[in-house]
């Protein structure tokens, strides 16, 4: 092969940004490179050439004309990063709507991904060496489609590219945002491993990571190379308990917060310890007839002992002792356990002196172990029955007589009817039992709760690459991968064998300890649920140079794309026959046909100006084509100016179109004052924080969203040591899919009201689609007040806009400091200037706000991110410490029902006259972690490293306001700071 061709086609060579200095070590490099020397000649053909992110030509260097940031394998390994998804999400450029393992308690959980620019991670595309993949089966927030990071392997990354950029003229949807880019070893011979392990100072959170690589072939001059990869890394539990407070607390009154353990602590919410009313029961064979209003004020704890002390309640209507509980110090967990491993392997093969052939396949499995807060029975009704008074249920009762299963235990005389066990009031109300029911209040803290997730992908790629005359170049490329999710949730009540126990008395809830394995495995058996979703592609592009011009050669591509794509993610709750699961499902199929182009013009030696264009063509009957125009000027070699007009598009995901898609999210809501006082104050539990269902249904006739963006930069190296980029952003995505974007505003309408006819009429009033789904029981202290809202419907629509813009920066140094000496230090960050979105009732402002808070657990989008990795080299000894920083989050969001941005819109708690250090509820402060890396290369062939993680072990700001896994804490911006220092130590080598 002639050395020219080799170069052409070897896509994942090494950058010569790289013999530039820019991106040999420092982390989250961008393309700062020097500017180009205009008075230099061209560059020869025996340069080493790539294909850069967002462009079909090849190039001697990543200035593109769109702002790229580089991450190299180095560079990730002086950062400590051994995951995919921590790379990626290091870049400030990710901000609200990225998916971290930290979030265990919605749709995405156990999954992992970016969201750049904010817009969300389905307005952000992965790709694999260039080409698509298939989605994770589960959209993030019932629809919100990506791809998983946890399953892409991380030992066989050589750089991650990431275009922060519209590219949808290159790759079509979903790149409204940016593109990811992950570059894999293209050839490997010889033998490589790694093995390290690794825990925190506090003993868990325990870490082990093992690769190995081994290949044959030297393709330059065999012709042909082949590897197989396989790694393997688990990653332990943690737990709310191990750090104390606050993240295991959500009585925050010691430092001037609420108390929302309150309802931990009442005799009339749920607890391990179960808690019993006596009420009347109208059906003595359906635990669900219990009256609402309790015939006595005496509740009576039913456990013989308190293992965490005991309380005491007096009021009007609730009294007794109960036992006091702290359920997320008992039960929750920061961190999940995961284990994920792969087998990956390609095959590269030199067919004739102009053409190349390869294949790849690859195989990971992704698991994660999550547990959480046992299942309840408190104000606990099944589905179905219509939104009214009548037929809400206040709870579940014990009844006075036990029958054998089938039996009708109203008659008198019936054979085997006893008395009941588990009801202290069955004795005195043997002969009159309609009034000696027991109203229950009980959490299962006998059965397991939680779930266990794996995530099966499965791709493989094939491509044609070569040239022809000339100045022709062209590949062929395909790609088949498959995402297979099963889900088996453990603890959740299955709603008729739960009323079997209760009849049938075959679950002792006096002392749970006693049941039987095959009790509880009954009352809640496992649910497995398998989803799947699959895509094929084919990829096919040419490239000619058609004629010189006074800064180079002028280069024309065309190309074209055919895909399928298929999406299962079936219903965990499909029968409605469990309590609280959720009833979320997508399904769907579409091709796309696409053609596309890009001309490249060197006008002059100090002007470029790329042009692209790509049409869409979706088998649901919509097409779009989408634009982009991008010029660099380069006056002097010190100095160089960038920018870049695009438009985009995201076309409907199959949760967000498909007519048998529907799903309900949850976010936690405080009910307003005058619902609270109606219900007899924050005494009582049923006017407390609490979660809402949203429910939304597929809409087939959505059409896509679609942007504006525009970015203009400058590239500087006033010296040689010294090379700097800032560039500003301007997104606008217009015809946003909003999942019911007024439902925040229906809600607050919902609780204005004093009675549900009022309340659903109001809902109704908000627009077409609005309405209550389903109402919580009635609050059996005030029956008569209006209840909770549990479920509401709103639409998916196209509606108004989102316009975002901000300010990128980046600084290299490189100064040499004498013999075998270097120091290498670079800063990044992300200033989010303006994050709005354009309601028919107003601006909603989210930047530097927990807005908007319904996007990806709430974690909001911080106004700033960066991070300052700085390697000191000594031969064969390398230092590097490398710096995150997220700003300050008020904790506000205009997108729950009021615009304001103000302290007296807090989530939390608004500031009181009465307490002037109340304010600092407000925010969420600053962050700031240190990892720190030291690395020995003993030989050629060995090199051992350690790793400190969080070296001054900065805790994670206290952050009340959020609705994750928590209490008290974003996942997605500090979950460092829950995790603490941790220590790590591995051994490389290589033959």
């Amino acid at each position: 092969m002639q050395p020219r061709y080799r170069h052409i086609l070897r896509r994942g060579a090494a950058p010569l940004a790289l013999a530039l200095g820019l991106i040999a070590s420092p982390a989250f490099a961008q393309t700062a490179a020097p500017a180009q020397d205009t008075t230099a000649p061209a560059a020869s053909e025996d340069e080493e050439a790539i294909v850069v992110t967002g462009s079909l030509f090849r190039r001697t260097d990543t200035e593109t004309p769109s702002p790229v940031t580089v991450l190299t394998a180095d560079s990730l390994d002086k950062a400590g990063i051994t995951t995919v998804a921590d790379a990626i999400r290091s870049v400030s450029a990710d901000s609200a709507g990225s998916i971290g393992v930290g979030f265990q308690s919605g749709f995405s959980a156990g999954g992992s991904a970016v969201s750049l620019r904010g817009l969300g991670v389905s307005s952000t595309l992965v790709l694999v060496d260039g080409l698509r993949s298939t989605n994770f089966p589960i959209s993030d927030d019932g629809h919100n489609a990506y791809v998983d990071l946890n399953s892409i392997p991380f030992s066989l990354i050589e750089r991650v590219e990431v275009l922060k950029d519209g590219a949808s003229s290159s790759y079509g949807a979903d790149a409204i945002g940016g593109v990811v880019n992950l570059i894999l070893k293209k050839q490997f011979a010889g033998v490589e491993g790694r093995a390290q392990a690794g825990a925190s100072e506090k003993g868990d959170a325990g870490h082990q990571r093992l690769t190995l690589t081994a290949g044959i072939g030297d393709y330059d001059t065999q012709g042909w190379n082949f590897y197989l990869n396989g790694e393997f890394q688990q990653d332990g539990r943690v737990s709310n308990h191990s750090r104390g407070f606050p993240y295991n607390n959500r009585d925050l009154t010691s430092i001037g917060g609420n108390d929302n353990n309150a309802a931990d602590n009442s005799l009339t919410t749920a607890t391990p310890d179960a808690v019993v009313v006596r009420v009347n029961q109208s059906n003595l064979n359906n635990p669900l007839t219990g009256s609402a209003t309790a015939l006595s004020t005496q509740f009576q704890t039913l456990s013989a002992s308190c293992a965490n002390g005991t309380y005491t309640q007096t009021s009007a209507t609730v009294n007794g002792v109960g036992c006091k509980h702290n359920l997320e110090d008992e039960y929750f967990q920061l961190a999940p356990l995961q284990r994920k491993w792969s087998i990956n392997g390609r095959a590269s093969v030199r067919i004739s002196d102009d053409i190349e052939a390869y294949l790849t396949g690859s195989y990971s499995n992704s698991y994660v172990s999550i547990l959480n807060a046992p299942r309840a029975i408190r104000n606990t009704q099944p589905y179905g029955g219509a939104p009214s008074l009548a037929s809400s249920n206040p709870g579940i009762v014990l009844p006075v007589w036990i029958c054998p299963s089938g039996v009708n235990c109203a008659t008198v005389g019936t054979p085997g009817r006893t008395l009941n066990p588990n009801n202290p009031y069955a004795a005195a109300y043997a002969a009159d039992p309609a009034n000696g029911a027991a109203r229950i209040y009980y959490l299962f803290g006998d059965i397991l709760a939680g779930s266990d997730r794996t995530n099966e992908v499965y791709r493989f790629a094939a491509g044609l690459h070569g040239t022809f005359g000339d100045d022709w170049t062209w590949k062929v490329d395909g790609v088949y991968a498959r995402d297979e999710l099963k889900i088996v949730q453990h603890g959740y009540l299955n709603i008729a064998n739960l009323m079997n126990a209760i009849n049938t008395g075959s679950y002792n809830f006096v002392n749970p300890s006693l049941n039987t394995a095959a009790v509880r495995n009954f009352i809640a058996p496992d649910k497995t649920t398998p989803s799947y979703s699959q895509m094929v592609s084919l990829d096919a592009s040419i490239t000619k140079r058609l004629f010189d011009l006074p800064g180079g050669p002028m280069m024309i591509a065309i190309g074209g794309q055919f895909r399928d794509e298929k999406l299962e993610n079936n219903n965990q709750n499909a029968a409605l026959d469990t309590y609280s699961l959720t009833t979320s499902s997508a399904f769907g199929q579409h091709t796309v046909t696409a053609g596309y182009f890009e001309i490249q013009a060197p006008i002059l030696t100090t002007l470029e100006v790329n042009a692209s264009g790509r049409y869409d063509h979706y088998s649901e009957g919509f097409g779009r084509f989408s634009p982009k125009i991008g010029v660099k000027f380069t006056p002097i070699r010190q100095f160089a100016i960038r920018g870049t007009y695009s438009q985009g598009f995201r076309a409907p995901t199959f949760a967000e179109s498909g007519p048998r898609s529907s799903y309900a999210g949850f976010v936690t809501t405080t009910p307003p004052a005058n619902f609270q006082a109606a219900h007899g104050g924050t005494t009582n539990p049923y006017s407390l924080a609490y979660s809402v269902g949203r429910g939304f249904v597929g809409n087939p006739n959505l059409k896509p969203e679609t942007s504006r963006s525009f970015t203009a930069g400058a590239i500087f190296e006033p010296f040689k040591w010294l090379s700097m980029t800032i560039d500003y952003y301007n997104v606008k995505k217009s015809n946003l899919i909003a999942n019911g974007p007024d439902a925040g505003r229906a809600i607050s309408a919902y609780y204005t009201q004093s009675n549900l006819a009022a309340a659903t009429a109001a809902v109704a009033a908000i627009g077409p689609g609005y309405s209550v789904n389903t109402v919580d029981g009635i609050d059996p202290l005030f029956p008569a007040a209006l209840p909770r809202l549990l479920i509401i419907n709103a639409p998916f629509v196209n509606v108004n806009n989102d316009l975002t813009t901000g300010l990128d920066f980046s600084a290299t140094v490189r100064a040499p400091l004498g013999d075998g000496v270097r120091l290498t230090s670079r800063v990044e960050a992300t200033h989010v200037m303006l994050y709005n979105r354009h309601t028919t009732t107003g601006v909603q402002r989210f930047a530097g706000t927990l807005g908007p808070y319904d996007l990806s657990s709430g974690n909001g989008t911080p106004s700033w991110r960066g991070n300052w990795q700085t390697t000191l080299d000594m031969d064969d000894f390398s230092l590097s410490a490398t710096a995150y920083y997220v700003g300050k989050i008020k904790a506000v969001a205009t997108d729950q029902g009021n615009l304001s941005t103000s302290c007296t819109a807090s989530l939390y708690k608004a500031p009181l006259a009465s307490d002037p250090n109340s304010e600092r509820f407000c925010y969420v402060k600053d962050f700031v972690t240190v990892d720190a890396n030291a690395t020995w290369r003993v030989n050629d062939d060995f090199t051992f490293y350690v790793n400190v993680g969080n070296l001054f072990n900065a805790k994670a700001p206290i952050a009340p306001a959020s609705y994750a896994s928590s209490p008290n804490f974003l996942t997605t911006w500090h979950y460092a700071g829950l995790i603490g220092r941790k220590f790590t130590a591995g051994a490389s080598f290589r033959f």
